[in-house]
Parts: C-alpha cells; sequence; structure tokens
C-alpha cells in the first residue's frame, strides 16, 4: 500500500504532467489557420542546362510532402488556392570536387542546384517570402546513374529546405 506522501506527489506529478501538456504543439507549424490550400504550379527551367525533365520531380516532390506533413492540402487552381508557391531552377552545375593527388584528374564531380522561390498568401494579398535554395551532392566522375541520382538527393534536400520554410517561415 502506497503512503500518502508518495500518492500526492505521484497525483501532483499527474496534474503538472497534463498541464503542460496543452503548453506545447508538436504540429511544428505556425502558418495561419486561414491557409488552407496552395497551388504549385510546375517550376520553371531557367538555368539553361536542359534539366527540365526534373522540373517536374522538384514540384511532384513538394506536393507530397506538403500535403503528407501538413495541414495545407493542393489544389490545381491558382485562383481559387489560399497560397500559392511559384518556383523555378536558376542554376545547374555539374563541376570536379575531388582531385586525384597522383594524376590530378577529378575523382568525384559535384552536383548543385540552385531553385529560387516565392510564396505569396492570396487570402491577404502579401509577399510571404522570396528565397533561393540550393542543394548538391557529390558521385562519382563517369557514373551516369549516380550522377542522377546526386541530381534526385539535390532535389531532395530543396524540397526539405522549401517545405521547412512554407510550414514555419512565418
Amino acid at each position: 500500500m502506497l503512503k500518502a506522501g508518495t500518492t500526492t506527489v505521484a497525483v501532483l506529478f499527474f496534474l503538472f504532467m497534463l498541464t503542460l501538456q496543452g503548453c506545447y504543439s508538436f504540429s511544428g507549424s505556425s502558418l495561419p489557420l486561414y491557409l488552407k490550400t496552395i497551388a504549385i504550379p510546375v517550376f520553371d527551367d531557367n538555368s539553361g542546362a536542359g534539366i527540365a525533365q526534373f522540373r517536374g520531380e522538384l514540384t511532384k516532390g513538394l506536393v507530397e510532402k506538403i500535403e503528407s506533413q501538413s495541414r495545407l492540402r493542393f489544389t490545381p487552381s491558382t485562383a481559387r488556392a489560399d497560397a500559392l508557391l511559384e518556383g523555378s531552377v536558376v542554376s545547374f552545375s555539374d563541376l570536379p570536387s575531388q582531385l586525384s593527388s597522383k594524376t590530378e584528374r577529378a575523382m568525384t564531380n559535384r552536383v548543385t542546384l540552385v531553385v529560387k522561390v516565392t510564396m505569396s498568401d492570396r487570402v491577404k494579398n502579401k509577399l510571404i517570402f522570396k528565397q533561393s535554395f540550393v542543394g548538391f551532392a557529390d558521385y562519382p566522375v563517369g557514373d551516369y546513374a549516380r550522377q542522377q541520382e546526386a541530381i534526385r538527393l539535390s532535389l531532395g534536400q530543396i524540397i526539405d529546405e522549401i517545405f521547412d520554410r512554407v510550414v514555419s517561415g512565418w
């Protein structure tokens, strides 16, 4: 049988934890409640590097991440969206990143993508942010499959950073 002092401590601890429950939200989002929908048109490719095939992957990745990890719902109609997220790939580079000390030839290349993004609040008619995001990854020289993987890893970094800015950049 528990002593009166132990029971009192346990009850106080329980009440303390119960009051703390309302003090912190684990949603991780500071989006205004009036923003319920978001439109994300396919990103442009202004890099001049001919990587247009990745625009769709970038856009689709953002839509999936925002819908699965926030309360925003995607709408294809920019006219009816509460928020609008637009962007373009502004730079793509694929340059040597590590040289061999013996041959002075590249051993690895680094893919670097820069994406410029603008998010607008269509309800209050104001700019939320305009920012550039950078993603990069290295791959062995001459390995086409690993190069494509490096590009996708770079896109994944950018998607994560844009998502974080969308949901917590208020």
